[in-house]
Protein backbone atom coordinates (compact mmCIF):
# COMPACT_ATOMS: atom_id res chain seq x y z
CA UNK A 1 0.00 0.00 0.00
CA UNK A 2 1.38 3.51 -0.81
CA UNK A 3 0.76 5.48 2.72
CA UNK A 4 0.94 9.06 1.09
CA UNK A 5 -1.88 8.18 -1.39
CA UNK A 6 -3.86 6.57 0.80
CA UNK A 7 -3.77 9.27 3.13
CA UNK A 8 -3.86 11.76 0.69
CA UNK A 9 -7.06 10.40 -0.77
CA UNK A 10 -8.82 8.93 2.33
CA UNK A 11 -8.05 11.44 4.92
CA UNK A 12 -7.35 14.91 3.57
CA UNK A 13 -8.95 15.09 0.33
CA UNK A 14 -12.42 13.96 2.38
CA UNK A 15 -11.67 16.69 4.88
CA UNK A 16 -11.43 19.49 2.23
CA UNK A 17 -15.26 18.32 1.35
CA UNK A 18 -16.18 19.32 4.11
CA UNK A 19 -14.65 22.53 4.04
CA UNK A 20 -11.45 22.18 6.93
CA UNK A 21 -9.06 23.17 4.09
CA UNK A 22 -6.59 26.38 4.00
CA UNK A 23 -8.24 29.13 2.57
CA UNK A 24 -6.98 31.97 0.08
CA UNK A 25 -5.17 31.65 -3.64
CA UNK A 26 -2.62 29.05 -4.70
CA UNK A 27 -0.39 27.91 -7.40
CA UNK A 28 -0.09 24.10 -8.07
CA UNK A 29 3.45 23.76 -9.61
CA UNK A 30 4.05 20.85 -11.55
CA UNK A 31 7.26 19.06 -11.04
CA UNK A 32 8.44 16.66 -13.95
CA UNK A 33 11.94 14.89 -14.91
CA UNK A 34 11.59 12.89 -17.79
CA UNK A 35 8.67 11.75 -19.73
CA UNK A 36 9.80 8.34 -20.74
CA UNK A 37 9.16 4.40 -20.32
CA UNK A 38 12.42 4.16 -18.57
CA UNK A 39 11.98 1.20 -16.05
CA UNK A 40 12.91 2.79 -12.24
CA UNK A 41 13.42 -0.93 -10.08
CA UNK A 42 13.86 -0.33 -6.84
CA UNK A 43 12.24 3.29 -6.37
CA UNK A 44 9.21 4.06 -4.47
CA UNK A 45 6.42 5.70 -6.21
CA UNK A 46 7.47 8.66 -4.08
CA UNK A 47 11.04 8.78 -5.22
CA UNK A 48 10.25 7.64 -9.02
CA UNK A 49 11.32 10.42 -12.05
CA UNK A 50 10.16 9.09 -14.95
CA UNK A 51 6.16 9.72 -15.93
CA UNK A 52 5.46 7.31 -19.57
CA UNK A 53 4.33 9.30 -22.35
CA UNK A 54 0.95 7.67 -22.13
CA UNK A 55 0.37 8.90 -18.08
CA UNK A 56 1.64 12.40 -18.98
CA UNK A 57 -0.79 12.43 -21.83
CA UNK A 58 -3.45 11.32 -19.85
CA UNK A 59 -2.24 14.33 -17.05
CA UNK A 60 -2.51 16.81 -19.30
CA UNK A 61 -5.76 15.98 -20.88
CA UNK A 62 -7.19 15.77 -17.07
CA UNK A 63 -5.83 19.35 -16.99
CA UNK A 64 -7.85 20.34 -19.75
CA UNK A 65 -10.87 18.98 -19.12
CA UNK A 66 -11.49 20.18 -15.92
CA UNK A 67 -10.37 23.71 -16.62
CA UNK A 68 -6.74 24.15 -16.04
CA UNK A 69 -4.48 25.96 -17.92
CA UNK A 70 -0.65 25.15 -17.93
CA UNK A 71 1.60 28.12 -18.22
CA UNK A 72 4.87 28.86 -17.54
CA UNK A 73 6.41 29.87 -13.97
CA UNK A 74 6.46 33.64 -14.69
CA UNK A 75 3.14 33.26 -16.00
CA UNK A 76 1.64 31.73 -12.96
CA UNK A 77 3.65 33.90 -10.87
CA UNK A 78 2.11 36.82 -12.34
CA UNK A 79 -1.52 35.20 -12.41
CA UNK A 80 -0.82 34.48 -8.40
CA UNK A 81 -0.09 38.10 -7.29
CA UNK A 82 -3.03 39.82 -9.84
CA UNK A 83 -0.73 41.37 -12.12
CA UNK A 84 -2.19 38.37 -15.12
CA UNK A 85 -5.51 37.01 -16.05
CA UNK A 86 -5.81 33.80 -17.83
CA UNK A 87 -9.12 32.06 -19.37
CA UNK A 88 -8.49 28.67 -16.71
CA UNK A 89 -6.81 28.24 -13.39
CA UNK A 90 -2.91 28.45 -13.75
CA UNK A 91 -1.03 25.47 -13.44
CA UNK A 92 2.84 26.12 -14.13
CA UNK A 93 4.11 22.84 -15.49
CA UNK A 94 8.20 22.47 -14.87
CA UNK A 95 10.81 19.78 -16.04
CA UNK A 96 13.76 19.57 -14.35
CA UNK A 97 17.42 18.22 -16.01
CA UNK A 98 16.70 19.32 -19.63
CA UNK A 99 15.91 16.05 -21.04
CA UNK A 100 15.78 15.42 -25.12
CA UNK A 101 12.51 13.56 -24.32
CA UNK A 102 11.07 16.63 -23.28
CA UNK A 103 11.21 17.63 -27.24
CA UNK A 104 9.82 14.45 -28.68
CA UNK A 105 7.30 13.48 -25.62
CA UNK A 106 6.01 16.18 -23.43
CA UNK A 107 6.01 19.65 -25.87
CA UNK A 108 4.15 17.84 -28.73
CA UNK A 109 1.26 17.37 -25.77
CA UNK A 110 1.65 20.60 -24.64
CA UNK A 111 1.23 22.05 -27.79
CA UNK A 112 -1.59 20.10 -28.52
CA UNK A 113 -3.51 21.78 -25.68
CA UNK A 114 -2.26 25.27 -25.91
CA UNK A 115 -0.21 24.52 -22.46
CA UNK A 116 3.30 26.35 -22.06
CA UNK A 117 6.07 25.10 -19.10
CA UNK A 118 9.28 25.94 -17.72
CA UNK A 119 12.15 23.90 -18.62
CA UNK A 120 15.79 23.58 -16.21
CA UNK A 121 18.67 23.25 -17.44
CA UNK A 122 21.76 21.91 -15.98
CA UNK A 123 24.24 23.66 -18.18
CA UNK A 124 27.27 21.45 -18.09
CA UNK A 125 24.94 18.61 -19.83
CA UNK A 126 24.03 20.94 -23.03
CA UNK A 127 25.65 21.71 -25.70
CA UNK A 128 25.25 22.09 -29.65
CA UNK A 129 26.20 18.56 -29.85
CA UNK A 130 24.10 16.01 -28.22
CA UNK A 131 25.02 15.18 -24.70
CA UNK A 132 23.49 12.57 -21.75
CA UNK A 133 22.55 13.25 -18.23
CA UNK A 134 22.22 10.29 -16.37
CA UNK A 135 22.50 8.00 -18.98
CA UNK A 136 19.71 10.23 -20.68
CA UNK A 137 19.85 12.09 -24.06
CA UNK A 138 19.79 16.14 -23.16
CA UNK A 139 18.57 18.69 -25.45
CA UNK A 140 20.39 20.37 -27.40
CA UNK A 141 20.74 24.45 -27.94
CA UNK A 142 18.93 24.54 -31.64
CA UNK A 143 16.38 22.53 -29.59
CA UNK A 144 16.29 24.79 -27.04
CA UNK A 145 16.08 27.81 -29.25
CA UNK A 146 12.87 26.51 -31.19
CA UNK A 147 11.64 25.74 -27.78
CA UNK A 148 12.02 28.98 -26.44
CA UNK A 149 10.39 30.69 -29.81
CA UNK A 150 6.97 28.68 -29.33
CA UNK A 151 6.97 30.07 -25.41
CA UNK A 152 8.89 28.02 -23.43
CA UNK A 153 10.54 29.23 -20.62
CA UNK A 154 14.32 28.35 -19.48
CA UNK A 155 15.84 28.54 -16.13
CA UNK A 156 19.13 27.56 -14.65
CA UNK A 157 19.41 24.38 -12.95
CA UNK A 158 23.32 24.14 -11.69
CA UNK A 159 26.30 23.53 -14.31
CA UNK A 160 27.30 20.70 -13.36
CA UNK A 161 23.95 19.64 -11.27
CA UNK A 162 25.83 18.67 -7.90
CA UNK A 163 24.29 18.40 -4.01
CA UNK A 164 24.37 22.22 -3.57
CA UNK A 165 24.66 21.53 0.44
CA UNK A 166 27.81 19.89 0.50
CA UNK A 167 29.62 22.63 -1.62
CA UNK A 168 31.88 25.72 -0.18
CA UNK A 169 29.45 28.90 -0.05
CA UNK A 170 32.49 29.84 -3.64
CA UNK A 171 31.78 26.79 -5.26
CA UNK A 172 27.65 26.96 -4.69
CA UNK A 173 27.93 30.78 -6.34
CA UNK A 174 29.61 29.85 -8.94
CA UNK A 175 27.30 27.03 -9.63
CA UNK A 176 24.75 29.89 -9.56
CA UNK A 177 26.56 32.29 -11.88
CA UNK A 178 28.25 30.33 -14.26
CA UNK A 179 24.99 28.14 -15.05
CA UNK A 180 23.10 31.36 -15.96
CA UNK A 181 25.45 32.97 -18.83
CA UNK A 182 25.59 30.36 -21.66
CA UNK A 183 21.25 30.27 -21.67
CA UNK A 184 21.26 34.36 -21.63
CA UNK A 185 23.94 34.12 -24.69
CA UNK A 186 21.89 31.50 -26.75
CA UNK A 187 18.25 33.00 -25.82
CA UNK A 188 19.41 36.57 -25.63
CA UNK A 189 17.50 37.09 -22.70
CA UNK A 190 18.21 37.19 -18.81
CA UNK A 191 17.81 33.83 -16.83
CA UNK A 192 15.34 34.48 -14.02
CA UNK A 193 14.14 31.52 -12.71
CA UNK A 194 16.11 28.50 -10.59
CA UNK A 195 15.08 24.77 -9.89
CA UNK A 196 17.57 23.66 -6.63
CA UNK A 197 18.87 20.17 -7.33
CA UNK A 198 18.01 17.54 -4.56
CA UNK A 199 16.31 17.59 -1.64
CA UNK A 200 16.13 21.18 -0.39
CA UNK A 201 17.47 21.62 3.23
CA UNK A 202 14.96 24.03 4.24
CA UNK A 203 15.04 23.15 7.77
CA UNK A 204 18.37 25.10 8.14
CA UNK A 205 17.82 28.15 8.33
CA UNK A 206 21.15 29.93 8.26
CA UNK A 207 22.21 28.13 4.56
CA UNK A 208 18.73 29.00 3.08
CA UNK A 209 19.14 32.50 4.03
CA UNK A 210 22.56 32.52 2.65
CA UNK A 211 21.38 30.54 -0.40
CA UNK A 212 18.35 33.21 -0.79
CA UNK A 213 20.78 36.24 -0.83
CA UNK A 214 23.15 34.47 -3.24
CA UNK A 215 20.30 33.71 -5.54
CA UNK A 216 19.43 37.79 -5.60
CA UNK A 217 22.95 38.73 -5.97
CA UNK A 218 23.46 36.42 -8.95
CA UNK A 219 19.82 37.99 -10.89
CA UNK A 220 17.30 35.53 -9.85
CA UNK A 221 14.24 36.22 -9.25
CA UNK A 222 12.45 33.20 -8.40
CA UNK A 223 13.52 29.60 -7.88
CA UNK A 224 11.64 26.20 -7.18
CA UNK A 225 12.72 23.74 -4.49
CA UNK A 226 11.33 19.93 -3.99
CA UNK A 227 9.58 21.18 -1.10
CA UNK A 228 5.87 19.38 -1.16
CA UNK A 229 2.72 22.17 -1.37
CA UNK A 230 1.36 24.80 -3.71
CA UNK A 231 2.60 28.54 -4.25
CA UNK A 232 1.32 30.96 -2.03
CA UNK A 233 0.78 34.39 -2.93
CA UNK A 234 2.93 35.39 0.49
CA UNK A 235 5.27 32.76 -0.16
CA UNK A 236 8.99 33.94 -0.59
CA UNK A 237 9.43 33.55 -4.39
CA UNK A 238 12.84 32.13 -4.22
CA UNK A 239 12.10 29.25 -2.71
CA UNK A 240 8.70 28.11 -3.63
CA UNK A 241 7.29 24.43 -2.94
CA UNK A 242 6.42 22.11 -5.66
CA UNK A 243 4.15 18.97 -6.53
CA UNK A 244 6.21 15.86 -7.83
CA UNK A 245 4.45 14.08 -10.36
CA UNK A 246 5.41 11.06 -11.81
CA UNK A 247 3.65 7.88 -13.69
CA UNK A 248 2.93 6.42 -10.44
CA UNK A 249 -0.28 9.70 -10.31
CA UNK A 250 -3.56 8.18 -11.38
CA UNK A 251 -5.84 11.14 -12.62
CA UNK A 252 -7.29 10.98 -8.60
CA UNK A 253 -4.43 11.73 -6.79
CA UNK A 254 -2.91 14.08 -9.45
CA UNK A 255 -6.71 16.04 -9.07
CA UNK A 256 -6.05 15.88 -5.26
CA UNK A 257 -2.34 16.69 -5.68
CA UNK A 258 -3.77 19.90 -7.55
CA UNK A 259 -6.42 20.61 -5.09
CA UNK A 260 -3.77 20.53 -2.00
CA UNK A 261 -4.66 17.68 -0.29
CA UNK A 262 -0.98 16.74 -0.75
CA UNK A 263 0.18 19.68 0.85
CA UNK A 264 0.25 17.80 4.00
CA UNK A 265 3.39 15.94 2.83
CA UNK A 266 5.62 19.18 3.83
CA UNK A 267 5.51 18.46 6.88
CA UNK A 268 6.77 15.17 7.40
CA UNK A 269 9.18 16.02 4.55
CA UNK A 270 10.10 18.72 6.94
CA UNK A 271 10.91 16.43 9.62
CA UNK A 272 12.70 13.72 7.96
CA UNK A 273 15.17 16.39 6.53
CA UNK A 274 15.66 17.79 9.72
CA UNK A 275 15.96 13.92 11.75
CA UNK A 276 18.45 13.44 9.28
CA UNK A 277 20.78 16.81 9.49
CA UNK A 278 20.84 16.23 13.28
CA UNK A 279 22.36 12.63 12.65
CA UNK A 280 24.79 13.73 10.00
CA UNK A 281 25.83 17.01 12.25
CA UNK A 282 26.42 14.29 15.11
CA UNK A 283 28.75 12.45 12.94
CA UNK A 284 30.48 15.21 11.71
CA UNK A 285 33.96 16.44 13.56
CA UNK A 286 33.54 19.82 13.31
CA UNK A 287 31.38 22.87 12.86
CA UNK A 288 29.84 23.65 9.18
CA UNK A 289 33.33 24.31 7.18
CA UNK A 290 31.60 26.39 4.62
CA UNK A 291 34.58 28.74 3.70
CA UNK A 292 33.34 32.43 3.66
CA UNK A 293 31.65 34.20 0.66
CA UNK A 294 34.58 35.77 -2.40
CA UNK A 295 34.36 38.54 -3.80
CA UNK A 296 32.82 37.14 -7.12
CA UNK A 297 30.29 39.16 -9.53
CA UNK A 298 28.23 37.97 -11.77
CA UNK A 299 28.68 39.36 -15.58
CA UNK A 300 25.88 41.98 -15.97
CA UNK A 301 22.43 39.60 -17.78
CA UNK A 302 22.25 40.95 -21.49
CA UNK A 303 19.34 43.07 -22.67
CA UNK A 304 15.88 41.69 -23.94
CA UNK A 305 16.20 40.55 -27.43
CA UNK A 306 14.66 38.27 -29.84
CA UNK A 307 15.71 35.13 -30.30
Amino acid sequence: MRLDRSLTLHLFRPLQSIGLRSGGSHLPILMYHSISDTPEPGFSPYHKVCTSPRRFAEQMQGLAETGWQGVTLREGLDVLAGKRQIAGRPVAITFDDGFHDFYTAAFPVLKQHGFAATMYLPTAFIGDDRRSFKSRACLNWSEIRELHRTGIEFGSHTVNHPILYDLSWPEIERELVLSKGPIEQKLGEPVSSFAYPYAFPQEDGPFTKTFMELLRGSGYRNGVTTVVGRAKPDDNPLTLKRLPANDCDDLALFAAKLAGAYDWLAGPQGWSKAARRRLRARSRRGPDSRSPLPSFHPAKPPQNSSS
